[in-house]
C-alpha cells in the first residue's frame, strides 16, 4: 500500500530585512486517514464496504437517504426519482459476454462514464447523497447508490426491492466502461432489445423496468426533452402504461431543443420514441397490457427485475462477500 502523501500549510514569518540566519517557520500537518483501508485485489485497488451483518448501520444510512429525498425548489418536490435514475444508470452499463460494466466499483465517478450523454443530470443525484456518505464513510458509492435506489422505490410506495452489501469502489478509471451502453430514448424497439438482452433481460424484464417511467420527468436543459410521463411522478404505479395505452399521441417538438417527443391532447404528458415503442411491438405491448391492467402483477415483476439489475456483475463468495473476477482487463 502506497505511503499517504502529507498535505503541508507553510506559515512564513517575514522580517522587515532579510536575514539569512533567521530560519523559516514551517508546520506541516497530516492529511486525515483514510476511513476504509485501500486494499489491492485481483489487481483491483479498492475499497471494501459494510457487509450484511451490519444491519442497524444500513437502517441509519437508509433513513439518512430519505431524508435527502424531499426538496420543495425541485421538480414536484421530490429528489426520489433522480435519485432511482442514478441507482438504475450506475447498474445499466453491464455486459453479460464481457463481465464488464455495473454498479460495482462505482465507476461513475470517473472520466468517461461521468460525461456520458444518458448521465448528464446525475450530478444532482450524486451531490444530494454527498452529505450521506460523509456522515456514514464506511459505506463505499457502490453500495450506497444501488441503495438509494432501493429505498428510492419503497419510498414512492412502490414494491419491495432486494439488496445486499458489499460492494466494492475502485480507487482509479482503470476498469471504467466505455460510454454508449445506456439506452437512447430516441430509437427502436430493436435497440431496446440489444440493450437489455445485453445486460440479460428478457422481454418482460425489459417491459417492466421501463415501467419505471412512471416516475420523475425529463429536463430539456439536460436531455432535450421537457415534461412528465405520469400525472404523479412521484408515485409508484402502473400509470406508465395505463395512460401509455389510454392516451392519443401526437408527434409534436420541444420548442427550445427541437427534440422529437410525444404529447397527449392536452398537452400535460409526454412519452419518448422508445416508450412508444412499447405499443408498436407486438412482443412488447403483450406485457403493457398485462402491467396496464394488474397493478400488483406489475409490482412483482418489477421488484424481480430490478433487484436483478442491482446485482448485475456482482460475483458473491459463499457468504455473500463481493469477490472480483481475475480477467476483467482482459
Amino acid at each position: 500500500m502506497p505511503k499517504q502523501l502529507l498535505k503541508t500549510t507553510h506559515k512564513v514569518t517575514k522580517p522587515s530585512t532579510f536575514n539569512p540566519s533567521k530560519k523559516l517557520i514551517v508546520k506541516i500537518k497530516p492529511r486525515k486517514q483514510p476511513v476504509k483501508e485501500e486494499i489491492e485485489e485481483n489487481h483491483y485497488k479498492v475499497i471494501r464496504s459494510i457487509s450484511s451483518k451490519d444491519t442497524t448501520y444500513i437502517e441509519m444510512v437508509s433513513q439518512a437517504i430519505r431524508d435527502v429525498f424531499p426538496r420543495k425548489d425541485y421538480d414536484d418536490g421530490s429528489l426520489a426519482p433522480i435519485i432511482l435514475r442514478l441507482s438504475w444508470h450506475c447498474c445499466a452499463t453491464f455486459n453479460k459476454e464481457t463481465k464488464k460494466g455495473g454498479s460495482n466499483g462505482a465507476t461513475m465517478r470517473f472520466v468517461p462514464e461521468i460525461t456520458d450523454e444518458g448521465n448528464t443530470g446525475l450530478d444532482i443525484a450524486r451531490a444530494a447523497l454527498e452529505p450521506v456518505k460523509h456522515k456514514f464513510p464506511k459505506i463505499t458509492y457502490s453500495d450506497l447508490w444501488t441503495l438509494a435506489g432501493k429505498v428510492a422505490i419503497e419510498y414512492m410506495d412502490g414494491p419491495m426491492i432486494t439488496w445486499k452489501p458489499g460492494r466494492l469502489d475502485f480507487l482509479d478509471d482503470k476498469y471504467v466502461p466505455p460510454n454508449g451502453n445506456l439506452p437512447f430514448a430516441y430509437k427502436d424497439a430493436n435497440h431496446i432489445r440489444e440493450t437489455f438482452t445485453r445486460m440479460g433481460f428478457n422481454i418482460q424484464e425489459m417491459v417492466a423496468l421501463l415501467g419505471a417511467h412512471t416516475l420523475g420527468r425529463c429536463h430539456k436543459r439536460f436531455s432535450g426533452w421537457e415534461g412528465k410521463w405520469t400525472a404523479n411522478p412521484t408515485k409508484f404505479s402502473n400509470d406508465f402504461f395505463v395512460v401509455l395505452l389510454q392516451e392519443d399521441w401526437q408527434v409534436g417538438n420541444v420548442p427550445e431543443t427541437g427534440r422529437v417527443q410525444y404529447y397527449n391532447q392536452d398537452k400535460s404528458l409526454m412519452m419518448l420514441n422508445t416508450d412508444l415503442e412499447l405499443v408498436r411491438d407486438y412482443e412488447f405491448l403483450i406485457w403493457v397490457k398485462i402491467y396496464a391492467a394488474d397493478e400488483t402483477r406489475f409490482f412483482q415483476d418489477f421488484s424481480k427485475a430490478f433487484s436483478k439489475l442491482l446485482e448485475l456483475g456482482i460475483i458473491r463468495d459463499s457468504n455473500g462477500d463481493v469477490v472480483l473476477p481475475n480477467n476483467l482487463s482482459s
